[in-house]
């Protein structure tokens, strides 16, 4: 189906959206700056206050394959607004909780309503706009999210400082109204001309028990190390949990994941792209800050303002990313994306304490550039690969290779950078590395140059996932020129 949509309608279309992708992003880091104030008002434990962030992640990320299975059932519009408006009341009620409590149980309510929105909105985009326009508007709409995710802890702290904790919720009010109006308003009904199809409860529950599990199981890991079993345990029963999954999709006749899409290479070898990119944002987001504060002794205000430029830069070359794999194709834009983050990662190695800020932000916006101008291509390029019936589905495995991209690299490889900063400082100060465990010493207080040599480790794990992209994306390129010469790959 083509919708006749004017100008202004996409413009419009596209500002509702957006706005709602920046809303939803936003919340991933937002509230990160509260978690030792509700530990004082509420009278809790910090590991209880921690799940207010680990609720809205197990939410965003168990339930975001069955939301895309719906989107491709009903109206996607639908679906979307309820999303919106269930974020924005609950967003209200958050900022209403009486006690701990409440809070968690209303942050899962916003999980909820954010799960609606984050799976769905790139079906939305691929379906009601035409394919000569799609790029710039991802272009947009990924630019928007990216902000949000960058500026999420800093956008905390100033709203903590202005109006106190309640108004890191309370903020989502204006946004969340207005994003609803304009989507209401003029978001046209995305139906799916078929015949309803089934949908099958053990599915739900199968798949969220293994994303739930993975995902519990990886967040633990960034607090506790390797030490404790019941990580590994989760993380096993997860990897049981998905190979009995695929084995019950292979037999059903209305899966949720049709196994067929994976078997295509231009699909499922560019969502494994899609989120080894993310896995570097959620490096990014771990070790710039701790740069900047620990490593230069730069001033809160310094580095809140150092971590706003870096995304303002990506977002503003979003929509040119967008147009020119219009122009251009996808396989072209992404590549020049890749090089970007491998150049600007494999310079983050050589960062040290008398770097200077131009250096940094040199650097920064390298990476920043580049995954914004990979990720917009290489969406479009997953989004194209399917039938349109099958839209929600891969809006939704977009959106959860993006999620466990991102957990995958802030949880994993802030434990490799807590174990080679803290080894390094050992070292620095002659103590014996296996008398002291790993728990008593702290990133804050460890010698500079140990925090130096754990950021450059962090940098080197990101430019080797970079080099690998770069390969992925070759042989992707060499496999559809080889299809346009006749040869077959996909099945």
């Amino acid at each position: 189906m083509t919708y006749q949509l004017t100008t202004s309608q996409k413009r419009l279309a596209t500002l509702g959206i957006g706005t709602s992708a920046f809303m939803i992003a936003t919340e991933f880091y937002i509230v990160g700056a509260i978690i030792p104030i509700l530990v004082q008002d509420f009278n809790t434990t910090f590991a209880t206050a921690q799940w207010i962030i680990l609720i809205y992640t197990l939410v965003l990320t168990a339930l975001v394959l069955t939301v895309a299975r719906l989107g491709d059932i009903y109206d996607k519009k639908l679906l979307f607004l309820s999303g919106l408006v269930l974020f924005t009341i609950s967003s209200l009620l958050c900022g209403l909780a009486p006690n701990i409590a409440f809070l968690i149980a209303f942050r899962g309510l916003q999980g909820l309503g954010a799960v609606l929105v984050w799976a769905l909105r790139n079906a939305i985009i691929t379906e009601i706009f035409p394919e000569e326009e799609r790029g710039r508007v991802l272009g947009w709409v990924t630019g928007l999210a990216s902000l949000g995710l960058a500026l999420g802890p800093g956008l905390g702290g100033l709203l903590i400082g202005f109006g106190g904790w309640r108004l890191v919720f309370w903020v989502n009010l204006p946004i969340g109204i207005l994003a609803s109006v304009i989507v209401a308003k003029y978001l046209p009904c995305c139906v799916i001309t078929g015949v309803r199809k089934g949908f099958n409860v053990i599915e739900l529950l199968l798949i969220s028990l293994i994303l739930s599990c993975f995902v519990l199981g990886i967040t633990r890991v960034q607090e506790l190390g390797f030490s404790d079993p019941l990580e590994i345990m989760l993380i096993i029963l997860a990897a049981i949990g998905l190979v009995c999954f695929l084995v019950l999709e292979s037999h059903l006749e209305e899966p949720i994941l049709d196994i067929r899409m994976l078997r295509l290479p231009s699909f499922s070898l560019n969502l494994l792209l899609f989120g080894m990119i993310y896995i570097i944002v959620g490096i990014i987001q771990l070790v710039l800050p701790l740069f900047l504060e620990l490593g230069l002794h730069y001033s809160p205000q310094k580095v809140g303002l150092l971590l706003t430029v870096l995304p303002l830069a990506s977002v503003m070359v979003a929509p040119v990313a967008g147009s020119l794999s219009d122009l251009f194709g996808e396989r072209i834009v992404s590549l020049i994306g890749l090089l970007f983050i491998a150049i600007g990662c494999f310079t983050g190695t050589t960062l040290n304490d008398q770097t200077s800020t131009i250096g940094f932000c040199v650097r920064g916006i390298l990476i920043e550039l580049g995954l914004i101008i990979s990720v917009i291509p290489i969406s479009n390029t997953v989004m194209d690969a399917v039938e349109r019936e099958k839209l929600g589905i891969a809006s939704g495995l977009l959106a959860l290779s993006r999620t466990l991209g991102i957990v995958i690299g802030t949880c994993l490889f802030s434990t490799l950078f807590s174990i080679v900063t803290i080894s390094k400082a050992q070292l620095l100060t002659s103590a014996n590395v296996t008398s002291i465990p790993v728990k008593v010493l702290d990133i804050t207080t460890v010698p500079v140059g140990a925090l130096i040599k754990g950021i450059d480790t962090a940098f080197m794990a990101m430019a080797l996932i970079a080099f690998a992209s770069i390969i992925l994306a070759v042989f992707l390129w060499w496999q559809q020129r080889c299809k346009k010469v006749g040869y077959i790959f996909d099945s």
